[in-house]
């Protein structure tokens, strides 16, 4: 028989409940919520379930290093960690700790983004149909990120002025980008069917969706309006982690991986290409045409202009357009 953990246990339900409301009344993501629990659990596990009130700096400093030299852990995995321990103790347990200058940080790799050429991305989106193919023809021909295409609701595209509205991009920023012209027929009939399916869903008053922030309390109905409705979901019903409520939720984002996958080997190509290529191969290929790198940034949703000084780097000439003087002999 199990027995149940005391209630001053450092893994009880109520340190990791408080966290978690936390991160909701700040309106984080579910997938960073998942991410920070985990880490604020494996913490724990890490000093003998200690609960975290008792440890501080050190103890935080011995886990971010263990991470760093014996898991050799990514530098973003890393500082995602030390982002879920800093969001613990500064913002659950009140606790304001001091700089962390003995941490071993994992060192981030200096790593040019992977780009395909023309060639490449016509050989690939030639293996790509139904809704995928359109996915990844979004993602090449606006620069979205995958989950900014993924979460795209009827109300976000605009027809008529040919563009489509990033709402709640990284950042928690808005930002517009272009619909290109040849994408038009093709998204209006996916929206055509998507408005079948929308209307079935009604029938069986399973139209409701996800609203973010508050605006399920404020508008009560708008979450069974269709403008509000994800335009690629998934093919059925699934429970809301959250809230318990069972509704259709946007596509996993997973699939859409898979099929690209699946289209880069079918292509021969030999880059480890994934759907988040597709935004670098726009950026890059709006740089080769001869697009403003400011415009390009603002097309990107990039804060510093530096971040697409990156793609500068992966142009056939160079990022000052220089010619190898070979090449001149």
């Amino acid at each position: 028989m199990n027995k149940m953990p005391p209630s001053h246990a450092p893994t009880s339900p109520k340190l990791l409940d408080q966290l978690r409301d936390k991160l909701r009344l700040k309106h984080y993501s579910i997938r960073t919520e998942v991410q920070y629990v985990q880490w604020v659990r494996r913490f724990i596990l890490f000093h003998d379930k200690r609960h975290p009130q008792e440890m501080g700096a050190g103890e935080v400093e011995a886990f971010l290093t263990h991470l760093a030299v014996s898991g050799r852990v990514a530098a973003s995995t890393q500082n995602q960690a030390l982002s879920a321990l800093l969001f613990l103790y500064r913002e659950v347990l009140e606790i304001d700790l001091p700089w962390l200058d003995n941490v071993v940080r994992a060192k981030r790799p200096a790593r040019l983004p992977v780009v395909l050429t023309h060639n490449e991305i016509q050989a690939v989106l030639g293996r790509m149909t139904g809704a995928h193919g359109l996915m990844a023809r979004l993602l090449y021909g606006t620069g979205m990120r995958l989950m900014e295409c993924v979460r795209l609701r009827v109300k976000d595209v605009d027809f008529e002025r040919a563009e489509i509205l990033v709402r709640d991009g990284k950042g928690a920023k808005d930002r517009v980008t272009m619909l290109p012209q040849s994408l038009i027929p093709v998204l209006n009939e996916h929206i055509r069917h998507r408005r079948l399916l929308y209307e079935d869903d009604l029938a069986k008053d399973m139209a409701a969706v996800y609203l973010p922030d508050a605006l399920e309390r404020k508008y009560p109905k708008a979450a069974t309006d269709w403008i509000w409705q994800y335009i690629f979901v998934a093919k059925s019903y699934s429970v809301d982690p959250r809230s318990g409520v069972e509704r259709r939720h946007h596509m996993d984002e997973k699939l859409l991986q898979r099929a690209m996958k699946k289209a880069v080997l079918a292509a021969g190509v030999t880059k480890p290409a994934t759907p988040h290529t597709l935004r670098h191969s726009f950026a890059t290929h709006l740089l080769q045409a001869g697009y403003d790198i400011r415009t390009v940034q603002e097309l990107l949703g990039h804060s510093d202009v530096a971040t697409t000084m990156i793609y500068t780097h992966v142009l056939n000439k160079g990022g000052k357009g220089v010619i190898s003087p070979l090449d001149h002999l």
